[in-house]
């Protein structure tokens, strides 16, 4: 008698051949193999089997998916001609990644933002967020819950055009002044500039939409319909002036906000990529992206802790601001009625939007940067 098992029967104890056939599990004993001592009557765990042919059709449906994409890539490129790197179609495919990024990823989380707005201006309004949206579903029914999504598409949809596609600009202008040798030295000064910079214009074309969304969100019922009717009340009352009077919270609030996003997540990318074996290139495109989503969100937490007292302060604003009031004034004013405790009024609530947020978006621009045949963000160094 053989002291060690055979390789027969070491394979079959790793690779048993329960659940192959659900309908005649005897026919297994019948087929001329002889259960091994070791072998588990395989017609007890019909379960097993059908995790097994779910995870083989999970795994089908993810090759065709790929091919699908692949496909679709193709023709794609075939279409652009191939882009190359910091041409002008390079920054086109860029700000319009960033248009899908963040106009699609903002609009999904508008009833975390309601919710989030409507606490920060009265914190006695909800005990919490399936309080609350219980409470307007109640009242308003799902259109309620989704109250403010459509200034919210089109303002983030603006901006992240601007802010994506500017940062991609400024981020190789920037190191083309410095040169590729200081540039790299100082990449984290390059990258907080250079998200700065965008972050300025993007605001600029973000400001009349949020007007428009925070003052749907905290008037009860809300005081617009729609986007373009809320432009054209707010216009009727107190001009473009009304459009752009939380203007300055706002750069105070997204300007750290994307300086931090962008700054922490090309940073994050780059210490992942030190850790693991191998090089950037060695992963394929998911692992890649894997990556970008997972750096977006610890990004993203870090984004939301910088900017908050500043997105309480526009959400006020923009709801509380008195006709004719100075900024400084109204901040004042603000302040005295809120104290430093309420800055930070709705913080968990954010820090779990801003982090899936920038995860979400990250993911969605660099698989968009991936259909276009160009590389993922980061974790390289800056070319000129």
């Amino acid at each position: 008698m053989p002291l060690f098992p055979s390789q027969d029967t070491l394979h079959n104890v790793s690779h048993p051949t329960f659940g192959r056939h659900l309908d005649t599990p005897k026919s297994r004993l019948t087929d001329g193999a002889k259960r091994t001592p070791l072998q588990a009557r395989s017609e007890l765990y019909t379960t097993w089997s059908v995790v097994d042919d779910a995870k083989d059709k999970a795994n089908a449906l993810s090759a065709e998916a790929t091919k699908e994409f692949e496909k679709a890539s193709a023709k794609a490129q075939a279409k652009t001609g191939g882009i190359e790197l910091y041409s002008p179609s390079y920054y086109a495919a860029c700000t319009y990644g960033g248009l899908l990024a963040c106009g699609l990823t903002h609009t999904a989380v508008t009833p975390l933002d309601l919710v989030k707005c409507r606490r920060q201006v009265d914190p006695k309004m909800y005990t919490g967020n399936f309080q609350a949206w219980g409470k307007i579903g109640r009242a308003e029914g799902l259109r309620g819950i989704y109250t403010g999504w459509s200034p919210t598409f089109f303002g983030y949809s603006a901006q992240g055009a601007f802010k994506y596609g500017g940062y991609e600009f400024f981020k190789k202008w920037y190191s083309d002044l410095l040169g590729l040798e200081t540039a790299h030295k100082y990449k984290t000064s390059v990258y907080l500039t250079a998200s700065a910079s965008a972050e300025f214009i993007a605001d600029v074309a973000l400001c009349p939409f949020e007007a428009v969304k925070v003052r749907m969100q905290t008037t009860i019922p809300p005081f617009a319909t729609g986007t373009f009717a809320g432009i054209n009340t707010i216009l009727g009352k107190e001009g473009y002036a009304g459009l752009y009077k939380g203007l300055y919270p706002l750069w105070g609030r997204q300007i750290p906000y994307t300086m931090m996003k962008f700054a922490s997540f090309e940073t994050i990318v780059e210490m992942i990529y030190e850790r693991l074996p191998g090089k950037k290139s060695d992963y394929g495109k998911p692992a890649q992206i894997a990556v970008s989503f997972t750096s977006g969100y610890l990004a993203g937490i870090l984004c939301a802790l910088v900017s908050h007292p500043a997105d309480v302060m526009v959400s006020k604003l923009n709801a509380n601001r008195l006709p004719g009031e100075a900024f400084g004034a109204a901040i004042n004013r603000i302040y005295k009625e809120i104290g430093y405790a309420g800055l930070w009024n709705g913080l968990p609530v954010r820090i779990a939007m801003v982090g899936t947020l920038t995860g979400l978006q990250w993911l969605t621009y660099d698989y968009f940067k991936v259909f276009m045949g160009l590389p993922t963000t980061g974790g390289t160094p800056q070319k000129t």
